[in-house]
């Protein structure tokens, strides 16, 4: 859990750059690399907290609390 919280600090701190580059009204391609660069991060984080979730609840045979992950996945 400590890897993932560390990785949404960074996204934390790249998505408080991003804002400070609008501010600034920097050029435009530096903001979308800096767009992408954050998204991968966050996409990353995500399939981490996922693959956790699902493991722990696939080893604890865990039905309900499956049922509930597969639905928060299935509304994307």
């Amino acid at each position: 859990m400590e890897d993932v919280i560390a990785r949404l600090k960074r996204v934390s701190g790249q998505i408080q750059g991003l804002i400070r580059m609008m501010e600034k009204k920097e050029h435009c391609e530096k903001v979308i690399v800096q767009f992408q660069a954050a998204k991968a991060a966050l996409d990353k984080t995500y399939s981490m907290v996922l693959n956790n979730s699902l493991m722990e609840c696939l080893s604890e045979r865990d039905s309900e609390n499956m049922e509930r992950i597969l639905k928060l996945i299935s509304k994307k």
